[in-house]
């Protein structure tokens, strides 16, 4: 089973949390311990890493720091709005809370969480649950604590105001220090609960916020929706797929080319396709799209030979194809680039 999170999410949270281990006396080799990043990588402000090199830095703070039991809390205090780029500008320009609410969840995977957040109304009670069951277990209390406060931090620059909660509650087990987190939710939350959960009042889900902007949150919103496809392209199935795909020399492979790579029938692959909801033909489109643009942006070929290694018998055939992904031809879409 994969997974909840994307595999591939923005450097800067892993840039924050090294900062965290950093300003708190460890070295910046002991941060990055098997993460396979390097200093100069880190250093990249527009990269991408895989989730898994973010787990592997926490397992290292925790591993460094076994003595801060509000670890996580000291890190979500770290994220701010303006360090989640357009899914931030996004949910800050809604009309209402409830709305940013509903946007922030439906691109959940643009977030740095690793929790699966769900909102759930029960009369006037709203509830933000943050569910930990796919976490590797000694990472639990950081991540959910983490997680937990960084949300809370959005939402407060998000109303501008303190959020006032209802309802604390923490699967994790008391600390023997509960100061912190009185002092980061405000309230004694209830340790050992069934649930990692925040409750507040249900009306203010339709409060206005300040900030409101419709045409900017439609424009984000476009952009939310593209990078949360580039995280999600190399994931699961599909994405091992669309590798294969995108090594293809020349051309593109057929469906029982890259199924025999896979130690599958194409019986089988189709199969697994559909339960991932998508299909052989829809990945072989999505990457001779991909693959189209990159070659007509690097100029140097020309629109035959291009068709040519996308496995296009025919020029019409491209062109055709072309109008139907961007709704101009390739030939207009070149000189306009």
């Amino acid at each position: 089973m994969s997974a909840p999170w994307p595999a591939r999410r923005s450097i800067i949270s892993l840039q924050l949390l090294t900062q965290l281990g950093l300003d708190l006396g460890l070295s910046l080799d002991r941060c990055l311990h098997e993460t396979g990043l390097s200093p100069v990588q880190l250093a990249s402000l527009n990269g991408e890493i895989d989730a898994q090199r973010e787990l592997q830095l926490i397992a290292n703070l925790i591993e460094a720091l076994p003595d801060a039991g509000d670890l996580g809390l000291q890190a979500g205090r770290r994220y701010h709005l303006t360090t989640y780029g357009a899914w931030g500008y996004a949910i800050l320009s809604s009309a209402t809370v409830r709305q940013a609410a509903e946007l922030g969840l439906r691109y959940h995977g643009l977030t740095y969480a690793f929790t699966r957040i769900s909102l759930s109304v029960d009369d006037a009670v709203a509830s933000l649950y943050f569910d930990d069951n796919a976490l590797p277990t000694t990472l639990h209390d950081f991540i959910v604590q983490r997680d937990m406060l960084g949300a809370l931090v959005v939402v407060r620059e998000l109303l501008g105001s303190t959020l006032r909660l209802l309802n604390v509650e923490l699967r994790q087990t008391a600390p023997a220090d509960v100061s912190p987190f009185i002092t980061a939710f405000g309230q004694m939350p209830r340790f050992g609960a069934t649930h990692n959960r925040l409750d507040f009042d249900a009306d203010l889900l339709d409060n206005p916020l300040p900030r409101a902007n419709p045409q900017l949150v439609s424009a984000c919103e476009q952009q939310c929706q593209a990078l949360l496809t580039r995280h999600q392209w190399h994931q699961g199935l599909a994405g091992r797929v669309r590798q294969l795909l995108l090594q293809s020399p020349g051309q593109i492979a057929d469906m029982e080319q890259v199924a025999d790579r896979l130690h599958l029938s194409s019986r089988t692959l189709r199969r697994r396709l559909i339960e991932e909801g998508t299909s052989f033909r829809a990945l072989q489109d999505e990457v001779r799209q991909t693959l189209a643009e990159e070659l007509l942006d690097a100029g140097g070929l020309s629109l035959e030979e291009i068709a040519e290694r996308l496995g296009y018998g025919e020029l019409s055939n491209f062109i055709h194809a072309f109008k139907r992904w961007k709704g101009i031809t390739p030939g207009r879409y070149q000189r306009g680039s």
